[in-house]
């Protein structure tokens, strides 16, 4: 009688490594500096900076000064410095990139 032999378990194909995609330039359209207009400098500095940087800088002031509404943290409260840039007394987050770009010299 022939005894009877138990398949080998398959070892699963060894995975391929993933190819790796080459690490993205950053867009020199972003990179470029920028020189903000009177108004933003009187909250960001004068200093020609990255389109990037400037928002980055908005954001930092309006956190470290605590303007984010409490009951809708997308809202965003003018202080005197931002009132002439804002021209109103609260605008949501998103329109801070077209008063960055409103209120940079070109």
């Amino acid at each position: 009688m022939a005894t009877a032999k138990k398949a080998a378990p398959k070892k699963a194909a060894p995975k391929k490594a993933a190819a790796k995609k080459p690490a993205r330039k950053p867009n020199a359209a972003f990179m470029a500096p920028l020189t903000p207009g009177d108004k933003l400098a009187a909250v960001i500095g004068n200093k020609p900076a990255p389109r990037t940087e400037i928002v980055k800088k908005m954001w930092d002031y309006i956190k470290k000064n605590n303007l984010q509404d409490k009951k809708n943290k997308r809202m965003i409260n003018a202080d005197a410095k931002l009132k002439p840039l804002f021209g109103k007394d609260q605008v949501s987050m998103f329109d801070l990139a077209k008063i960055v770009n409103d209120n940079i010299k070109k």
